[in-house]
């Protein structure tokens, strides 16, 4: 009766009920992937984007094989600059809407600014700061009306400037400030509203950004699962900010207490120390 992109929409006085969903960009590994565990151990149905479509087919598999719903996979260059668009027209398709939006997705360069290729920056700032933007903004109605939140990934470096990051630590700043601002707007829509703001976590990011691995001493690097999960447990309760690990507590409230310069030429030192290798590609 209906065509394929219609067969999973139920209908009720001529209009789709689309289903709801919790969205999460960058799920193909690290932080998403363990975004992905969290969420579904827990009983979300999932739609996963990255644009690695055989990791992601393998993160929504091992889902499905310990026996839970298999999670929705789109596969995306989420760097595209109809990215937004492009997802919102497929959700639709599928009979699905958000009610949970998950921005994880994004990636670092190490170096000095004036020396990184500037196409991969601009495109960075598109990743990390434009499509956050556009996808925390988009679906403002889906949550509301499903009485759903937004959980937005910034870091640690959102505290701090970055020299040999310094887009990246610009761009992280941004998200943890439009984040916490969107959390005083969005609740009495019932929205909750979270910026996670990690330290440095065992994942690929530092390999894609050009950093040797072992850069930075174990001690420093914590467990995303561990991370991840103070990151849902604290949005489930509807916390604005997460910083999850006493060291990470400590270094985040530093920027209160030091004076900007005597910060800066810290960062620059510690940069100035790290192994340099060619960064992965994304």
């Amino acid at each position: 009766m209906f065509g394929p992109e219609l067969r999973s929409v139920s209908i009720v006085w001529g209009d789709p009920i689309l289903k709801p969903v919790t969205l999460i960009t960058g799920a193909s590994s690290g932080v998403g992937a363990a975004f992905v565990r969290v969420f579904a151990e827990h009983g979300h149905e999932l739609v996963l984007l990255a644009r690695r479509q055989a990791r992601l087919d393998a993160v929504a598999d091992a889902i499905a094989a310990g026996d839970r719903q298999r999670p929705h996979v789109l596969s995306l260059d989420l760097g595209r600059s109809d990215a937004a668009a492009v997802i919102a027209y497929e959700l639709a398709k599928r009979g699905l809407e958000p009610a949970i939006v998950v921005n994880n997705a994004g990636f670092g360069l190490f170096g000095f600014a004036a020396e990184l290729d500037l196409q991969r920056q601009l495109a960075m700032i598109d990743l990390n700061v434009r499509l956050l933007t556009d996808l925390s903004l988009r679906f403002v109605e889906t949550m509301a009306r499903h009485r759903g939140g937004l959980l937005n990934v910034a870091s640690l470096a959102s505290f701090f400037p970055g020299p040999r990051m310094a887009v990246y630590f610009a761009c992280k700043a941004y998200v943890l400030s439009f984040t916490e601002a969107l959390h005083r707007e969005l609740a009495p829509r019932g929205v909750k509203v979270t910026a996670f703001c990690p330290g440095p976590l065992r994942t690929e990011f530092f390999a894609r950004a050009g950093i040797a691995k072992g850069g930075l001493p174990r001690m420093f690097t914590g467990s995303a699962e561990r991370a991840v999960r103070t990151a849902y447990d604290g949005f489930m309760r509807g916390q604005p900010l997460i910083v999850p690990g006493v060291v990470d507590k400590i270094l985040a409230a530093a920027p209160r207490l030091l004076p900007r310069s005597f910060l800066l030429s810290i960062m620059a030192a510690i940069a100035a120390n790290l192994a340099v290798v060619p960064p992965e590609s994304p």
